[in-house]
């Protein structure tokens, strides 16, 4: 068990050390001045006074230095937990500025990727054995996987916010209201929040619905099930083992979709101008803020291989096989 997770963690090490200098060398290639940026949003507009504001920003900032230099700056900093100062909101620390957005991208992604992958196995283990919700169902599950991100929360905006009024269409809450501990707060936010929700929701269940029904299928036919049925095995005790065999790519699929989900997720908060790290991130980019978009895309990387480890961790205790692996390779 120590040696399996000992090469996992040196694995998720080097792929976040690959990650977090891509991430940093991304913003470095996108054209534009971030300093320049910030001095037109300041509207100076006097030689003198630009130029002695531009060297001083240029050195504050580090980006008057060698590029390997402010690379190994970008790393001493980093294992220091700093991760800058946000050139688009200065003076705020970006650390400060990524813990306003988080909790909306955590309380966004978490629902609809759960609840999306239980109810989408739950629906298409059912659709497996009932061919009536199986022609329904299949049809709606392809139509659904099929959708972008972005287009189906601009078809949901469209009829549930504007045209029937039900929902508001953008914000993570009311302008006129402020954040407190009230239900009336929260009530406001769950109601900003469900829109994004459903069509992250919506578009995730369909694939695992797919997966699963064609998994089933897959399970039934298989030779273990035709011996338990020419045994005289009830169907029930079948279709328990042909779903728990079935439901381990799921668990698969669900850490290779975590990525695929996370950036839906932004494209989606940038459609309802949801506050979380998809709007932050925009913004970020049009400003050219090196560190803010460094901050954001990190803890992305770091989301995603946490949760990838503890997807490994529960899939060697669902599938006996992987702790047979373990000892056999002892």
């Amino acid at each position: 068990m120590r040696r399996y997770f000992g090469r996992k963690l040196l694995i998720y090490g080097l792929t976040f050390f690959v990650a977090v200098t891509i991430n940093w060398m991304i913003p470095r290639f996108m054209p534009g001045d971030p300093v320049a940026s910030m001095l037109a949003r300041a509207n100076v507009t006097q030689p003198a006074a630009y130029e002695a504001m531009r060297s001083y920003y240029t050195g504050l900032f580090g980006l008057d230095q060698p590029i390997w230099q402010q690379y190994l700056n970008f790393w001493g900093r980093l294992l220091r937990g700093d991760f800058g100062t946000s050139i688009y909101l200065f003076p705020t620390p970006v650390s400060t500025v990524i813990k306003g957005a988080v909790p909306y991208s955590i309380g966004l992604v978490m629902p609809s990727v759960l609840l999306s992958w239980v109810v989408g196995n739950w629906a298409g283990a059912i659709a497996a054995r009932r061919k009536v919700l199986d022609n329904t169902a299949l049809p709606i599950g392809y139509v659904l996987t099929a959708m972008p991100h972005m287009w189906l929360g601009v078809l949901m905006a469209w009829g549930f916010g504007v045209i029937l009024g039900w929902l508001p269409i953008a914000g993570g809450y009311s302008f006129s209201m402020r954040p407190s501990l009230t239900w009336a707060f929260a009530w406001d936010l769950v109601v900003h929040w469900f829109l994004p929700f459903l069509s992250l929701f919506l578009i995730a269940l369909g694939g695992w619905a797919i997966g699963m029904r064609n998994m089933i299928i897959y399970e039934l036919e298989s030779d273990y099930s035709n011996y338990l049925s020419a045994l005289g095995a009830p169907q029930r005790l079948i279709r328990r083992y042909a779903f728990r065999n079935a439901v381990l790519p799921q668990i698969t699929g669900l850490a290779l979709q975590l990525g695929v989900i996370v950036a839906g997720a932004l494209v989606t908060e940038i459609v309802f101008s949801y506050p979380g790290l998809g709007s932050l991130i925009l913004n970020a980019i049009k400003n050219k803020d090196f560190f803010l978009i460094q901050g954001a895309f990190l803890f992305i990387v770091l989301g995603v291989l946490i949760a990838n480890f503890i997807i490994d961790i529960v899939y060697v205790v669902v599938d006996p096989r992987t702790r047979a692996g373990m000892v056999a390779g002892t």
